[in-house]
């Protein structure tokens, strides 16, 4: 696929974002989600070779496929690494499936009720090879955890201006203000949250287009303006700390955003399955995503 032809199979949503980025500080979380104990890895080197292997297994299963996943974000080391001897990248795309990566590099403490997005040392350089391996864009997470006008404010304004810095490179960017589910003052927040955007969105020029990436809203169809938006090739949305059949009941709240889940993708896979059970619960846990990014409900 050519960057036209990725832009046009993510505009049609046919499908939903998998999010294989789990970085340093979520990586044991996952592994021992995944089945694979703390000591069964000694080091880096050891849990990041872990973590491809479930990773690996996730993208050669005949249940992963561009039918029905259109894109998948993946961390650098994944970016880097190879699925059968194929690059990771090429091996999504022989698949049909649109290849994203994670290019934060973590948070900064919380201030102002947001934190931040830390530095991104030599990103230039990174995107730069990234684009070589046929990558199509990026992600970036920051997160909101109290309707804080001043912090939110802040947090947008450095995902605009990070994703000025994709977009210089012929990248689509995926912006992420997370804002916590747990907030108690969420729905308030995210009506600042959505105004914010909106102001960034107008001033982007004609030409160009942003993604978004936001928790599923308390009031439905909440952020249908920023799905309209001609500056905004897709919202996607991530599920935030729900169970998967939660995550899904919301999603299909919420007109014109698919998903773009992590946890609730890779809930109930182990390392010890069978091929044969491996393939038939990750192929479960895509119909229902699928299904909830595809077909919505008005009540």
């Amino acid at each position: 696929m050519n960057h036209q032809q990725m832009t046009d199979r993510i505009a049609r949503g046919n499908g939903f974002i998998a999010a294989l980025d789990q970085s340093g500080g979520s990586t044991p979380k996952a592994l021992r989600a995944y089945g694979v104990a703390d000591e069964e890895w000694n080091g880096e080197d050891q849990m990041f070779a872990r973590i491809h292997e479930m990773r690996s297994r996730i993208i050669r299963s005949p249940a992963f496929s561009g039918e029905k996943v259109v894109g998948a974000i993946l961390f650098e080391k994944t970016m880097d690494g190879t699925v059968d001897g194929v690059p990771v990248p090429r091996a999504l795309l022989d698949k049909g499936v649109v290849p994203f990566l994670k290019i934060d590099k973590g948070l900064e403490d919380e201030a102002n009720g947001v934190q931040l997005m830390k530095p991104i040392p030599d990103l230039d350089a990174l995107l730069e090879r990234a684009k070589g391996l046929g990558v199509f864009g990026t992600k970036e997470r920051s997160v909101i955890n109290s309707a804080d006008p001043q912090g939110i404010a802040d947090a947008v304004a450095q995902q605009f201006e990070l994703g000025h810095q994709v977009l210089s490179h012929d990248m689509m960017p995926i912006l992420e203000p997370e804002y916590s589910i747990k907030a108690p003052d969420r729905q308030e927040g995210e009506a600042i949250l959505r105004d914010e955007i909106l102001t960034n969105l107008d001033a982007l020029p004609e030409a160009r287009q942003v993604m978004l990436k936001l928790s599923l809203p308390v009031e439905r169809d909440f952020f249908r303006p920023l799905v309209e938006h001609p500056r905004v090739l897709k919202v996607v949305a991530l599920s935030g700390g729900y169970s998967r059949e939660e995550a899904c009941a919301e999603l299909a709240r919420n007109h014109g955003v698919i998903a773009s889940f992590s946890r609730a993708l890779l809930d109930g896979l182990r390392a010890q399955m069978s091929d044969e059970e491996f393939n038939r619960t990750l192929g479960e846990a895509i119909d229902a995503i699928h299904r909830a990014s595809r077909q919505k409900v008005d009540a």
